[in-house]
């Protein structure tokens, strides 16, 4: 018996992207009925580097399918000018739950940039207005490109506004997409006003102050705490889903406003999780801005990373590597 060794290459041709989104949305679904484990994501920090390794174990059972995996993942921001190296890696090991054999071994940051376009894809299935044509991506970088071809999967999206500082990086996104949207540069004040809008900055200090009378948010770039791109008056008008409450409070959107006692518990809706299977409401009719706030879990590593998995077994995607002896017993 051999495990999968799945590079980006391998990982970026079998996950597709509609089946991410469904799968994703299945691991929002077991979570929230308690079919899930997930304990907290642990942290190692190496101030010392200007970095820090984060890891993310999780179990879901999703019904027809359940799966198993952790994935080992780092933000060293020093990389790419110090050691042409990436911001962020990430390896996942998956594993078959009944037998703890690792079925593969995955490049886990496509698994990480898939996932998470898929997760705001799902809150914007739920949150945002049926009839959404436009979005606004703050932040051009590679998560920007997911996050439109995700929410892409789930609304009929025809225009799109993309904001950076950075114009090259503006340039090289519209040419990515101006062969399937009219899509174009703009200011951000522009891009909020859109249905729905994804935010993909590392920002503290918020900057998007005013949105659309019925525009959806994915917040997506605040991942540690002191991070935040929204600002406080919009969060606190909005309709505020998170993914998490102990992740969310800790290193999203809302741990600023949190920790300063802005928001409380009052002021958060439910988790998208409650959304999806009804125990909170999603958008209705007199529903207004809405928010969603996004971490990001590990059973959606999980979930990911089984649609990669399936695809690859079935289409003889990735190189079987013998990394346990089945000889000794």
């Amino acid at each position: 018996m051999q495990t999968l060794l799945l590079d980006p290459d391998a990982v970026e041709e079998a996950a597709e992207m509609s089946a991410v989104v469904s799968a994703v949305e299945d691991a929002f679904v077991a979570d929230a009925r308690g079919d899930a484990q997930m304990p907290a994501k642990s942290y190692i920090d190496l101030p010392q580097y200007n970095g820090d390794f984060r890891s993310m174990p999780a179990y879901l059972d999703a019904g027809e399918w359940d799966a198993a995996a952790v994935k080992w993942v780092n933000v060293h921001p020093d990389n790419p000018e110090d050691h042409d190296l990436p911001t962020v890696m990430g390896t996942v090991v998956y594993s078959d739950p009944e037998t703890a054999f690792p079925l593969a071994l995955l490049d886990g940051t496509t698994i990480t940039r898939k996932r998470t376009g898929a997760a705001a894809a799902v809150a914007t299935n739920h949150l945002a207005v049926e009839h959404a044509r436009t979005m606004g991506v703050v932040g051009a970088g590679v998560q920007s490109y997911a996050q439109l071809e995700a929410i892409a999967t789930v609304r009929p999206i025809e225009a799109v506004v993309v904001a950076d500082n950075d114009e090259e990086r503006v340039a090289e996104f519209v040419e990515a997409f101006d062969d399937r949207f009219d899509v174009r540069g703009g200011t951000i004040a522009e891009a909020a006003q859109c249905d729905v809008l994804s935010t993909v900055t590392p920002v503290e200090e918020p900057i998007v102050h005013e949105v659309g009378d019925h525009t959806h948010i994915n917040a997506i770039g605040a991942d540690a705490a002191g991070k935040h791109e929204i600002a406080d008056e919009v969060l606190l008008d909005a309709t505020l889903v998170i993914d998490d409450y102990e992740q969310c409070t800790h290193s999203g959107e809302i741990n600023v406003p949190w920790s300063e006692g802005v928001l409380s518990d009052d002021d958060i809706h439910g988790e998208l999780g409650e959304v999806i299977v009804g125990e909170k409401p999603g958008r209705t009719p007199e529903t207004g801005v809405t928010v969603f706030d996004s971490t990001g879990l590990a059973v959606q590593d999980v979930a990911a990373s089984h649609v990669v998995y399936e695809y690859a077994t079935e289409h003889g995607v990735g190189d079987p590597v013998s990394l346990v002896d089945t000889d000794v017993l």
